[in-house]
């Protein structure tokens, strides 16, 4: 509080998601949808959890923007890994019907 002012500090806030950065790692299979739920226990809270494999040079910045952006249409009831893989299936059956 000295350094950046009272401003700066809170007493308290509720943390609604969090993003786990990890080294990408070549032989590991990643959720690249957002179709697996994760949670973290934060004291007795289940809280969402989401894990992006980094590398060198990537803008995380905009990585976690889009993450969080995602995590609230979520709570907005819009789910768009869901729409996407019903989409891709629906053309996929179109396609198989043909």
């Amino acid at each position: 509080m000295t350094l950046f002012g009272a401003g700066a500090v809170r007493n308290s806030k509720q943390i609604g998601l969090v993003i786990k950065l990890e080294n990408w790692q070549q032989d590991k299979q990643y959720d690249r949808l957002g179709l697996d739920e994760e949670t973290t226990r934060i004291i007795d809270t289940d809280v969402p959890l989401v894990t992006v494999p980094v590398r060198p040079g990537r803008n995380l910045a905009v990585i976690l923007e889009v993450a969080a952006m995602n995590f609230r249409l979520k709570r907005m009831g819009y789910n768009a890994a869901l729409q996407f893989t019903n989409k891709l299936t629906e053309a996929i059956a179109d396609e198989d019907n043909e």
